[in-house]
């Protein structure tokens, strides 16, 4: 078969293969020439889910009817000065849009520059231009998308359902509104209730009020704002508390310059800030915004742009994740608990509501009818009085009856006890704090190894006798390639034979410490590593593992002096608030909170 040129139609269509995808590419191209345009309101409809019409308004420059001429020719734009496409200032610079779109629906445009008497209208439909005719609209641009993939129906197998289409819409113009607060937001369709976000004025505050609006009271009340700036790279933005997490990633949205970007490297930047706070299976929720100047990032890397290269990419990461570790550790003691009133909703009571056929006379706490009159001590019959058996006291309630003044005033004041061997309650002048003892101690010792490991290297003690650790041989093998990683925190192994590690020395702040159970589970988390996890990364895994079994367990009876010294310890601990699993350290409830939940306010 010779070689020859393609029909305009075709290169046109081939393109809109790259460009539109699904609706929610048509609404993210539209949206963005309307904030080129310097729009400070768009208004967003879509029925269908964007399959049978799709209306984008706004009040931006609108065009000429010249440039209205151009504007659905392939590669027409008016967003580039000049032919370097390393100094992109705007979302849209390839003029691939409108002629991709107008060439597998039907495409409807009407605009009014102020410089023309009136409005002009131009369709296009499969790529055929029809002639530009006067219109009437005050101000802006009306684009108007019907019958998308009419011309190319083998597209239409592809597309999801009305609601699914209409989420993706849903989620394109969540992330712009999120880029530009400046700007107001309307969205409205048949699939959901219409949404407005209004504009916001410039400044931290009032973007977290956008924030807020898109993503939810939970993370506006635990947002961390975060900010850091080298080399005329700035990153600024939100980060939730390692207390609000998702089960993925799609809670961290990203913007460069403005745009709304998914990309690799900061992605993997957020995951390094957050991981001595976050589980393994869960992922953080931020907003961060990288600005920086335009001949410092590529962004014609995609067809869609939703990737970006950077210049130097090792400075962006750095930033981010200083950025972030800066703003956990400002907020270290701060957790779902005290900021979001999860804890007080959980006190407040809930009624059950009782069955219909209820009868209040076969309740175990009917009174029995005595047999002689001496009988009224009984009742009240025993089985019904047996619920309230709460057993022998768990803790040694004998305090002393008013702590010291210098206690309370502390952050997380004076211990008053212990209950279940688990929590110890505080005082503090204006509430009570409730504290996880296992956890609080476990980030103390975690720390600790850092700091230690940081400074000259973690102290060891040498056992007496090694300790002998039958494992499968598999796992001694896996313990014994890492042996150089774990003796930098002072756990110095050998091979014992076949199946068998000697345990000769071990990190002295552990104390006395299960080895068996310990090298367990390091090797459980060694599996899950790959050689281009850091070895940074690697070591701050054997150190949450090792802390973890260095803490002081639930079950462990406490004295007063032992309790209030962990409290005095959390409150010089950086990043107190959470466990290294995540997990809240601690729960504190204001005397306000408690006079509302017993009706005293």
């Amino acid at each position: 078969m010779p070689v020859r040129q393609l029909p305009e139609q075709v290169v046109n269509r081939i393109a809109a293969g790259e460009v539109v995808e699904r609706p929610a590419s048509v609404v993210k191209e539209l949206v963005e020439n309307a904030i080129d345009a310097g729009a400070s309101r768009v208004d967003i409809f879509t029925d269908g889910g964007g399959r049978r019409r799709i209306g984008i308004t706004d009040d931006g420059s609108g065009m000429t009817h010249g440039d209205l001429a151009l504007a659905v020719d392939r590669h027409a734009t008016s967003k580039l000065d000049d032919e370097d496409l390393l100094r992109i200032r705007t979302l849209g610079f390839r003029g691939e849009a409108l002629p991709s779109i107008g060439a597998v629906a039907k495409l409807g445009i009407t605009t009014r520059h102020t410089s023309e008497p009136h409005a002009w209208s131009l369709s296009v439909e499969g790529g055929l231009k029809s002639q530009i005719m006067p219109a009437a609209l005050s101000q802006g641009t009306r684009v108007e998308v019907s019958d998308l993939f009419y011309a190319t129906p083998a597209r239409l197998k592809f597309l999801k359902t009305d609601r699914t289409e209409a989420e993706a819409i849903r989620e394109v113009v969540r992330r712009l509104a999120m880029a530009r607060p400046d700007i107001a937001f309307t969205l409205a369709g048949e699939e959901r209730a219409p949404v407005t976000w209004a504009a916001a004025l410039p400044g931290a505050a009032d973007r977290l009020t956008r924030l807020g609006d898109i993503l939810g009271h939970d993370f506006r009340s635990c947002a961390i704002e975060v900010r850091s700036e080298r080399e005329g790279v700035m990153v600024e933005g939100f980060a939730a508390a390692p207390s609000l997490t998702r089960a993925n990633a799609l809670g961290q949205y990203l913007f460069v310059n403005g745009r709304p970007v998914r990309d690799k490297l900061i992605l993997g930047a957020v995951r390094a800030a957050y991981s001595d706070y976050l589980p393994r299976d869960r992922h953080p929720v931020v907003a961060l915004f990288v600005t920086l100047a335009p001949q410092e990032v590529d962004a014609n890397v995609h067809p869609a742009k939703t990737e970006v290269r950077f210049r130097n990419a090792g400075l962006v990461r750095a930033l981010i994740v200083h950025a972030l570790k800066d703003g956990l550790a400002r907020e270290g003691r701060r957790t779902a608990a005290n900021t979001d009133g999860a804890a007080l909703s959980a006190f407040r009571p809930s009624f059950a509501p009782r069955a219909t056929n209820w009868d209040w006379r076969s309740s175990p706490a009917y009174p029995v009818r005595p047999s002689f009159e001496g009988a009224a001590a009984t009742a009240l019959a025993e089985a019904g009085q047996a619920a309230f058996d709460v057993g022998a006291p768990t803790a040694d309630m004998r305090f002393e009856a008013q702590p010291s003044a210098d206690l309370l005033d502390r952050p997380l004041g004076a211990a008053r006890t212990q209950i279940h061997e688990t929590y110890i309650v505080s005082q503090t002048r204006d509430g009570l704090i409730v504290v996880d003892q296992h956890a609080a101690h476990e980030r103390i010792v975690y720390e600790k190894l850092k700091a230690s490991l940081a400074k000259n290297g973690v102290q060891r003690q040498i056992l007496l006798i090694p300790e002998i650790v039958e494992l499968d041989e598999a796992t001694v093998e896996k313990l014994l390639a890492r042996a150089e990683e774990l003796a930098s925190f002072g756990l110095a192994i050998e091979s014992f034979g076949p199946g068998a590690v000697a345990v000769r020395e071990t990190p002295s702040l552990l104390g006395k410490t299960n080895a068996a159970a310990l090298l367990r589970d390091l090797a459980e988390h060694m599996a899950e590593w790959d050689e281009a996890l850091p070895l940074e990364r690697r070591l701050m895994h054997v150190a949450a593992t090792m802390a973890c079994h260095g803490s002081v367990r639930a079950g462990r009876r406490l004295k007063p002096e032992e309790m209030n010294a962990l409290l005095r310890e959390m409150e010089d601990t950086p990043n107190s608030g959470q466990c290294n699993h995540g997990r809240p350290t601690y729960v504190e409830l204001k005397l306000s909170d408690i006079e509302k939940l017993f009706g005293r306010r």
